[in-house]
């Protein structure tokens, strides 16, 4: 499997069978440029315009969005019902976390996670080997919160997003915060790694992508 980082929450996700997901596709106005790929399926965690751009998306994909399950190019996905914000949807509205298998590893995208996990999204969403998890705070959980999310999870790979880079002028903070202090942190200084069962870490670590379209 490959990860592939383009940008804010979203990720090209390539299986070793060439079935290519993406994730949280942007509108270009967030400041990275236009994702310009081709994919099979599109996962969309929330209607909101940084994270629902399909027609930015090439290849005729097929859409999943909300909770429940959905097999698609023979991946089954997974949706967990969540929301965006700490006010059970108040401010910013639902929230869909996705959990879904591709080459023997399970990936767990949390789009605009607004709160730490109960028990029941924990136990529904399972066990995790990779974990896209926001940090930049402010629309989303923050460096805080999202090591408490780690923590809940337990992945060998977390991979943050949604953090200030200089191509966006979102209010949300860099990802320095998010680090600070911690270890097992690999900035790899590239846009896209491949992943293999056998090739995942003993114990967590993070795991800092460049913005292929920053």
């Amino acid at each position: 499997m490959r990860i592939e980082w383009l940008g804010h929450a979203c990720f090209l996700i390539t299986a070793s069978d060439g079935t290519k997901i993406l994730t949280d596709p942007y509108d270009p106005s967030v400041g990275y440029r236009d994702i310009g790929v081709d994919a099979d399926v599109v996962t969309v965690s929330h209607a909101h315009y940084d994270h629902n751009y399909v027609s930015g998306v090439g290849g005729s994909p097929e859409v999943v969005d909300g909770p429940g399950k959905r097999t698609v190019k023979g991946i089954e996905f997974l949706g967990v019902e969540a929301f965006h914000d700490t006010s059970g949807g108040a401010q910013r509205g639902r929230n869909t976390i996705f959990a879904f298998e591709v080459d023997g590893l399970r990936v767990c995208h949390l789009g605009d996670l607004g709160h730490p996990l109960t028990e029941d999204q924990r136990r529904e969403i399972g066990e995790v080997d990779v974990l896209l998890v926001p940090v930049g705070g402010y629309f989303t959980i923050g460096p805080k919160e999202a090591w408490e999310v780690i923590e809940q999870l337990k992945p060998k790979v977390v991979i943050p997003m949604h953090f200030k880079t200089p191509s966006v002028s979102l209010p949300i903070s860099p990802v320095d915060e998010f680090l600070s202090g911690k270890p097992n942190v690999r900035r790899l200084g590239k846009s896209e790694v491949e992943l293999t069962k056998e090739s995942l870490p003993a114990e967590t670590e993070v795991w800092v992508l460049e913005p292929s379209r920053g």
